[in-house]
């Protein structure tokens, strides 16, 4: 099942919203022209990762620091160390849709 993120033109660059795919809370990102779906949610401690600092294709957790790689879900900087599961993002037209890999 596909969830819209919203139009292209309501995600610019840098933009992020949270969307819900089956019951869990995804935070879309729109980097460097590309989108990213990840859980959000720190993997450290139960904290939102939507609003966090992007940069270096990294999604920064506001609470304690932890970076986790956007193409990945990988957890890159302490104290994270366990990864986020990611979600497939998808264009169709000029729409934003989150998958469930």
């Amino acid at each position: 099942m596909r969830v819209l993120a919203g139009k292209v033109a309501e995600l610019p660059e840098g933009s992020q919203v949270a969307v819900e795919v089956s019951g869990v809370s995804v935070v879309v990102v729109n980097f460097e022209g590309q989108y990213y779906a990840l859980r959000n949610n720190c993997s450290h401690k139960d904290y939102p990762l939507l609003g966090g600092d992007v940069s270096m294709g990294r999604i920064s957790c506001e609470k304690h620091g932890a970076k986790f790689e956007l193409s990945t879900g990988k957890a890159k900087v302490l104290p994270a160390v366990k990864a986020v599961q990611i979600y497939r993002t998808e264009l169709d037209g000029d729409e934003v849709y989150v998958l469930p890999l």
